[in-house]
């Protein structure tokens, strides 16, 4: 599977992480002295299955991302980010979006997720991480899990879209960007039925897939990944001290 791929950069440095940097912009906080941005596009760069990289942020990342990614300038919201490089790169082909705030991110992490995308033709794959795999690799790192009959999983920061997706789910994306954090409340947009079996720990994953399509008429499916590295992402001192010891090793 050959994709391209748009990294999410807009986000202001307005947060819990204006404690470790005063840049202006999360993207550009440095790690080891280099952009946080700029490892994301160094494990994209590291994928075989990547063609194109955009990174959609704002005009004075300029000489500060690495050169073989295109730099478009951001919008208001995600949703606007995204068709931002969507509308450049032109392409009716799924593309891969990524946030920029994932720095251990790994091209095997990538090329993984891709390969179990592959053959497959929903509108969205979104990666999920088990407890026990984010445990192994990152113990008692604070993360938002979510238990289910299945297991107990935490999401990732990245998905595989197809275009049209985007286009006629505006809202339904938005909302679910608001919610992200808190996923009793997600649960909640699809029904009670659903929510009670949540609640009771016997939802499974397959389940929600299937109340998904029936509610919004999107064909999306959980794809579990053992790289915790897609989901471990830098929004606070204590994620940017991990990223900082993590990616000063050899």
């Amino acid at each position: 599977m050959q994709v391209d791929a748009i990294v999410l950069a807009g986000a202001k440095n307005d947060g819990k992480l204006r404690e470790v940097s005063s840049s202006p912009y999360e993207a550009l906080i440095p790690i080891n002295g280099r952009p946080m941005v700029n490892y994301v596009i160094d494990a994209l760069k590291g994928s075989a299955q990547i063609r194109r990289i955009v990174v959609v942020g704002y005009p004075e990342f300029k000489g500060q991302i690495d050169d073989d990614a295109v730099l478009l300038e951001c919008g208001e919201s995600l949703v606007e980010n995204i068709e931002i490089g969507l509308n450049y790169l032109g392409t009716e082909n799924h593309v891969l979006v990524v946030t920029s705030d994932i720095p251990m991110l790994a091209s095997a992490a990538v090329d993984d997720f891709l390969a179990r995308c592959q053959g497959q033709s929903q509108d969205l794959f979104y990666p999920i991480v088990s407890k026990d795999a984010n445990e192994a690799v990152y113990p008692g790192v604070a993360r938002t899990y979510v238990k289910l009959k299945d297991g107990t999983y935490t999401g990732g920061n990245m998905v595989l879209v197809a275009p049209k997706f985007v286009q006629g789910s505006k809202q339904v994306i938005q909302r679910v960007v608001v919610l992200r954090k808190k996923p009793f409340d997600i649960v909640k947009l699809l029904g009670f039925r659903i929510l009670v079996k949540f609640i009771f720990r016997c939802l499974r994953i397959a389940e929600v897939e299937r109340r998904v399509k029936h509610l919004f008429g999107i064909n999306a499916t959980a794809v579990i990944t053992s790289y915790p590295q897609i989901g471990t992402d830098v929004d606070k001192p204590s994620d940017w001290e991990l990223a900082q010891r993590v990616l000063s090793q050899p």
